[in-house]
């Protein structure tokens, strides 16, 4: 096995390539509006806007699978070759998605091209996120593991920061018809452009896993099944927060009639806020416990998230757009990492790329895929533009209570 030491050119291979491939996934979501009017032209607004959404989830149904799969591969051949596969299958599919024609010039076969697209990145996201999350965790020092787990969910939120960006200056760069009938496809393509860059970078990378041919492979109990549950119930209100915080660019146009420009500028402050608190997160978690900085912060948001929505739908200014993003994406930034800390390290290392690829799938895949589907049919049906804070609370609720009943799992909190 090789050192488990990383260079910085090392760690930034890691997060670089988990980046890009979320860049790759979400940028779909972000450009929503405009994709549903390419393959779903004909329509009123709001049924493009939910058919396109429909799509983005299908996305979803395949990460379950991709953990399945590539998590329990990486517990067996490697972190690293798993890591590898994930990321050139990601490439390969938005590339694909970035030069299907559109419904104009192909009919329905459009669409279904692009739904096969979308499940070859979900079956890609999906295997990714297991073994490296246990590469970071395996790769760090005792002590600084949150803080090494939190770059996975930084480097998340660079990626949002990068769409944001992507589509602040396309917006202002296109007009709203440009933008839609082929903007949104240089924005898939620039992520398409740095793969090959990053995938060098990656095969640079130690291998983590120590592979014992003597060591007979952990069978999952029943102490795991509850683990699973406690954790499937904390991430899935921690994706609704983020899948309702990745919604706000569709939230300003389309229930606070916003322009594109303003829209994207809060993917911006997102994706940034992501960027700097989720490390401040992670580096907490290693000095006080998961548990006190997860049911803070997650506990505050469920408080505030009705509160904000209320300012944002009444003063539909965009410095109000901005702060209640802000204010809510500070908060979940704090509490991913602990999250993720403690089921990683609530696993045996025989088992811990699989379990944390089938776990997060699953958790992610059934919440994440309808989060966005849901406020905007919520927000269609209630005619109310507090409908995805209510969305947003009522999870944070369920996963206080799961974080509550989750063990402390910090080195700074053990015996000894």
């Amino acid at each position: 096995m090789a050192s488990r030491t990383l260079t910085i050119p090392q760690l930034a291979a890691v997060m670089a390539g988990n980046g890009l491939e979320f860049y790759d996934f979400l940028i779909f979501g972000f450009f929503a509006v405009q994709i549903g009017a390419v393959f779903f032209p004909g329509q009123d607004s709001t049924a493009s806007l939910l058919q396109t959404l429909a799509i983005f989830g299908v996305g979803f149904l395949t990460r379950p699978l991709g953990g399945a799969v590539i998590g329990p591969l990486g517990d067996r051949i490697g972190r690293k070759p798993a890591m590898l596969f994930c990321f050139g299958l990601m490439g390969f599919s938005i590339l694909g998605m970035a030069l299907t024609p559109s419904f104009a010039s192909i009919g329905w076969a459009a669409p279904v091209l692009v739904v096969i697209f979308r499940l070859l990145q979900g079956f890609a996201l999906g295997g990714e996120v297991g073994p490296a999350t246990a590469f970071l965790m395996e790769a760090a020092p005792a002590e600084k593991r949150g803080l090494y787990v939190s770059l996975q969910f930084a480097t998340q939120q660079s990626a949002i920061l990068v769409a944001g960006l992507v589509g602040v200056v396309l917006s202002n760069l296109l007009t709203p018809d440009q933008l839609t009938q082929w903007g949104w496809r240089i924005a898939m393509l620039l992520g398409v452009a740095v793969v090959p860059f990053a995938l060098t970078m990656r095969r640079t990378l130690p291998e983590t896993l120590e592979v014992r041919a003597n060591i007979a492979r952990p069978r999952p109990t029943r102490a795991h099944a509850w683990l699973a549950a406690v954790t499937i119930a904390m991430l899935a209100s921690a994706t609704i927060a983020t899948f309702t915080m990745n919604y706000m660019n569709i939230f300003a146009t389309h229930t606070l009639g916003l322009s594109s420009s303003i829209a994207f500028g809060a993917v911006v402050v997102s994706g940034t806020c992501g960027v700097i608190f989720n490390p401040v997160g992670g580096w907490l978690s290693d000095r006080i416990g998961r548990k006190p900085v997860m049911t803070t912060a997650s506990g505050l948001l469920c408080l505030v998230g009705i509160p904000c929505f209320m300012m944002m739908s009444h003063l539909r200014t965009p410095l109000a757009l901005y702060a209640g993003t802000a204010v809510m994406s500070i908060l979940l930034a704090f509490s991913l990492p602990s999250i993720m800390s403690s089921l990683s390290e609530s696993l045996p290392q025989q088992m811990r790329s699989g379990g944390i690829g089938i776990v997060y799938a699953v958790a992610i895949s059934i919440f994440g895929g309808t989060a966005q589907f849901v406020v905007a049919w919520l927000t269609a049906v209630s005619g109310s533009p507090l409908a995805p804070s209510w969305y947003m609370c009522g999870a944070l609720m369920v996963g206080v209570c799961g974080m509550v009943l989750m063990r402390e799992t910090a080195p700074v909190k053990q015996p000894g």
